[in-house]
């Protein structure tokens, strides 16, 4: 595959980006930082079966007028990609969000709205070749409206809704939808946080990711116990899920 990964210097994106080079795969990475970026490339051409080198290039989730510029050097460098992987966003505690309008704004801002501004840039560019692999990283947030995480999980439900959509319009198309619903994994994103029962590494989460890409699995939740755990979630009454801070 030639692929473009949004949000490959840190966490579940770097994580899946190396299982991606070490099998083959052609990469071209995004990100906000240049010098990680630079260093991720570097140890990724390493890890690559054919050395080929990895490219890169600055994009902010937060600054949609600088997505079109990353996607055509992408392209540029890879030939025409035929997948793009985003696992990129903001988050912040139901605390910090609750308290901080500001910064609960350019979450929902970028986790929403810009990442599917994104998408559909990179939507358009598959399709104009016939099609290709959009997978997405939301959350178990958005499954259900939950006391500890309703605004970062409102703005996952939104992302989430969108690429089912997406999968039923285009999929006859030729372009394939993965959403990845991680629960609670350990990166630097939960740092400091206290891990749930179900806490994934992130190494655990990327093999999952990448086998959901080669089978073209529109949904995959990851580690695999939150589906089970999300699926009693959701079957919750109302008023039971208003006495129980999970």
């Amino acid at each position: 595959m030639k692929v473009v990964v949004l949000g490959a210097t840190g966490g579940m994106g770097r994580a899946v980006s190396r299982r991606l080079a070490e099998r083959g795969d052609r990469l071209f990475l995004l990100g906000i930082d240049a010098k990680e970026l630079e260093r991720s490339a570097a140890d990724l051409t390493l890890r690559g079966k054919d050395r080929d080198p990895v490219g890169f290039a600055e994009c902010d989730l937060e600054d949609p007028a600088c997505f079109e510029q990353a996607l055509s050097l992408a392209d540029a460098h890879l030939g025409g990609f035929d997948t793009v992987i985003v696992t990129a966003a903001l988050f912040g505690t139901g605390e910090r969000l609750e308290e901080d309008t500001v910064f609960a704004h350019r979450l929902l801002v970028a986790n929403f709205a810009n990442t599917i501004a994104f998408c559909e840039l990179a939507r358009k560019r598959l399709l104009s070749r016939g099609g290709g692999t959009l997978c997405v990283f939301s959350s178990v947030a958005g499954d259900r409206g939950r006391k500890p995480v309703f605004i970062y999980g409102a703005s996952k439900a939104g992302l989430s809704t969108y690429l089912e959509g997406l999968d039923h319009r285009f999929r006859s198309e030729g372009l394939v939808t993965v959403c990845v619903k991680p629960g609670f994994v350990k990166t630097q994103m939960t740092a400091g946080l206290k891990p749930p029962p179900f806490a994934g590494e992130p190494d655990q989460v990327a093999a999952l990711v990448v086998r959901a890409i080669d089978k073209g699995t529109p949904v995959v939740y990851a580690p695999r116990a939150w589906a089970l755990v999300m699926f009693v979630i959701r079957a919750l009454p109302r008023f039971i899920m208003r006495k129980v801070g999970f």
